[in-house]
């Protein structure tokens, strides 16, 4: 099956992987970046740094659903919005790795400053899928406007 072929609606979960892939290129570097910031200024948090990281995160989403929905111009809002909640959902084992070897005495799940709170993670999973519907949409728009 060619990836334009479909006009059933149906999922092609070969390009929500390729895009959730291109957005966890992304990420990845950028959550170390964050790390080494947190390590040299006591927090990020307090940081000029938190915005212009938080922005290329943002772009890591835009990028999944960009690669998502360029392929699948039928259903872009769709790829584009489970590749940037795919990417996402990648970072965490990822994070919790991060988690594990920083070590900083907060609960994974649980406190104050818990590194994944699942209050975070929602806000995060609409964020992703939102921004990478977004990727989504503008990536058809410019196949449609190449072709």
């Amino acid at each position: 099956m060619s990836e334009q072929s479909g006009n059933d609606g149906a999922i092609d979960w070969r390009i929500v992987l390729r895009g959730s892939l291109l957005g966890l290129f992304v990420i990845v570097p950028v959550t170390i970046l964050r790390v080494i910031v947190d390590r040299e200024t006591g927090s990020s948090e307090t940081s000029g740094w938190v915005y212009p990281l938080f922005v290329l995160l943002l772009a890591g989403y835009l990028a999944a659903g960009w690669i998502a929905g360029r392929a699948r111009a039928t259903t872009p809002l769709t790829h584009g919005s489970l590749a940037g909640a795919g990417t996402l959902l990648c970072w965490i084992p990822i994070r919790i790795v991060i988690w594990a070897v920083h070590d900083n005495g907060r609960g994974l799940f649980r406190g104050t400053h818990a590194a994944l709170a699942p209050g975070q993670l929602f806000g995060n999973l609409v964020i992703a899928a939102g921004i990478g519907m977004l990727g989504g949409w503008l990536g058809a728009r410019y196949r449609r406007t190449r072709t």
